[in-house]
């Protein structure tokens, strides 16, 4: 359905919003920008920050959404044959190769990360995020296997895989926070993905195979 021109507009404004509150919190810091200050620099009102963002968190975090379900999306799109593991596996891959932004492999990342290491509520939301990536893949593994409430499997395994998403995170955030190249933070981190993947059980790595059609 093609996009009305309100639904666009309310769109647009939320952009440029969270871009404005972007701005000022790369400049000052997290905890040194009130939401006022932030509506004044956008020129609405504090009631319409609100609308679009509930708590001042969301205007940092705002992409969030596109992460939450990341990893349980990866494996419900999986192909014929391949397990989750190995369909999480593959995309960290892809995206590792690609130098991709949306794994944090861009000039100015570190910026970014900063801003979150200095303030306690981001890092806060941030773990809150970890939890619902966690939460979205084991609710993803139980549905594609059919496994029973009281199975203990789609939890381990969605810890595990979970774990390795983690670690991929946590190494890019380090080494761009510590100003290295993208480039080079991308081909150190693939060779982490491989002795990662060796220490993943054959249980892990043949869980919820795809099967052919």
């Amino acid at each position: 359905m093609a996009e009305g021109l309100r639904e666009r507009k309310k769109r647009q404004t939320r952009q440029y919003i969270s871009d404005v509150a972007t701005g000022l919190f790369l400049e000052r810091g997290f905890d040194a920008v009130t939401v006022a200050e932030i509506a004044e620099a956008a020129d609405v009102s504090v009631n319409t920050v609100y609308n679009y963002f509930p708590a001042k968190e969301d205007l940092f975090l705002d992409r969030s959404k596109g992460v939450v379900d990341r990893l349980a999306r990866w494996v419900r799109g999986r192909e014929k044959g391949e397990s989750a593991a190995a369909a999480v596996l593959r995309e960290l891959r892809d995206e590792l190769t690609a130098v991709s932004p949306r794994l944090g492999l861009m000039e100015g990342y570190d910026r970014f990360m900063r801003v979150i290491h200095e303030a306690p509520a981001l890092r806060s939301r941030l773990w809150a995020i970890g939890q619902e990536v966690l939460d979205n893949l084991e609710a993803a593994l139980r549905e594609e296997t059919g496994a029973a409430p009281d199975d203990p499997l789609p939890t381990l395994i969605a810890g595990q895989v979970n774990w390795v998403h983690q670690t991929v995170m946590a190494a890019i955030g380090r080494e761009m926070m510590a100003g290295r190249n993208p480039d080079e933070v991308s081909r150190e981190v693939l060779v982490l993905l491989d002795e990662m993947e060796e220490l993943l059980s054959e249980k892990v790595l043949k869980y919820a195979v795809r099967a052919p059609e």
